[in-house]
């Protein structure tokens, strides 16, 4: 085997392209100088990965506004001449936003529908509201990421089994909005897209190790592991959501009975408030009936606390991460709810492995959480096949 064939000068150049980018993604604008710091690589490197990406439409360059001097130029993700679009496809609603690589979601470019009750009204929809943000010749649309709930076939980009959005599975969103719109999109499971929304605009910035619990239409989880998403052989790991908690419980939409998910997020909680209500209400509904003291859930969120709890201490005893982030909307009803959650976790997990790990809040949205997966994806394919280049060399 030829060592030196295992980085050839064209992966090289792109592993520089995707470094400079993770720099800037990491630290906002910065200089040539200042990325040449940031990343490692030296100044002429830097110069002609920075040139690729501009003609790529992954960078901006611009002078910043100052009186005195001869300011250098800063480099920037690119906004002004290209676009990425996101759907979040979702139980009730569905969301479709359009950002430049900032991530950056302004007013007026979110549009929102009621989640159709067929697939094929789905992607009719779907191709309605997404073809709104098509309309300005000036600007390049470079992909769309694709947010659905339930478990996700990576290998075949499909759903499988969505008890949330049923009309989903055994189908490829990613498939059929391509060939509707001819622009290339990237598929991804919820939690894993929220773990990306965390990355690359919330609190796990820089991060390359942690672990996001999503409570909100389910429970989901996604696995960062060394800067790479943890998905098991088929895009199927971490469905903590589908752990059976209860034996005697109601029955899931997956088919189970008393999974984790019906007991321990803002859909449970709904479903119970509304039982006792005797009318339907949802999570927001709950939360403003909660916070004007017409009907505070007390029963119910000591239940749910409970059982979130063990949902929690099940994550940090098998994965140990450093970081925890939970996603849901349910803590808005009490500011005391979080540490409470925290604090019964600490009854539950193994000690060692609960005090070396911060369980935080999580700042990211579904909406940049499908922003966030066509980033990555894009910036993915900067490094093509590393892998299968380097067995293929060793085969020679």
């Amino acid at each position: 085997m030829n060592n030196r064939s295992l980085v050839r000068p064209a992966l090289l150049s792109k592993i520089n392209e995707r470094q400079v980018l993770r720099a800037i993604q990491t630290h906002g604008a910065l200089s040539r100088a200042e990325v040449s710091r940031r990343s490692g690589i030296t100044p002429p490197t830097v110069s002609k990965a920075v040139e690729a990406l501009i003609s790529a439409h992954f960078l901006e360059e611009d002078s910043p506004d100052v009186a005195f001097g001869r300011p250098a130029k800063k480099l920037r993700m690119a906004t002004s001449a290209i676009q990425v679009l996101g759907l979040v496809i979702d139980a009730g609603e569905c969301r479709a936003v359009s950002t430049g690589l900032d991530g950056v979601i302004h007013p007026g470019r979110t549009r929102a529908f009621p989640t159709p009750d067929t697939y094929e009204k789905l992607i009719e929809q779907t191709v309605y509201h997404l073809n709104h943000f098509l309309q300005n010749p000036n600007v390049k649309t470079l992909g769309i990421g694709i947010s659905i709930p339930g478990l996700v076939d990576y290998r075949q980009s499909r759903g499988l089994l969505s008890p949330n959005v049923p009309i989903t599975n055994e189908h490829s969103p990613l498939h059929d909005i391509e060939n509707h719109l001819d622009i290339p999109c990237v598929l991804v499971h919820e939690p894993h897209a929220l773990c990306l929304a965390e990355r690359y605009f919330g609190n796990a910035r820089g991060l390359d190790d942690f672990a996001m619990l999503d409570v909100s239409t389910g429970v989901g989880l996604g696995v960062m592991s060394g800067g790479r998403l943890l998905s098991g052989q088929s895009g199927l790991a971490g469905e903590i959501g589908h752990i059976t908690v209860d034996i005697h419980g109601r029955r899931c939409g997956c088919g189970n009975m008393g999974c984790l998910e019906t007991v321990a997020c803002d859909s449970a909680l709904a479903y119970i408030c509304s039982q006792k209500l005797g009318r339907r209400v949802n999570i927001y509904e709950v939360i403003e009936l909660a916070q004007s003291k017409e009907h505070y859930p007390a029963e119910e969120l000591e239940t749910l606390v409970a059982y979130l709890s063990v949902g929690l201490a099940a994550v940090i005893n098998l994965f140990n991460p450093s970081s925890l982030f939970l996603h849901g909307n349910l803590f808005e009803i009490d500011a005391d709810l979080f540490t409470r959650v925290i604090a019964e976790t600490g009854k539950r997990a193994l000690r060692p492995s609960f005090d070396e790990c911060q369980i935080i809040q999580a700042r990211g949205s579904k909406r940049q959480g499908a922003i966030a997966a066509i980033i990555e994806h894009l910036i993915d394919s900067l490094v093509p096949q590393m892998m299968t280049e380097r067995r293929g060399d060793e085969k020679e």
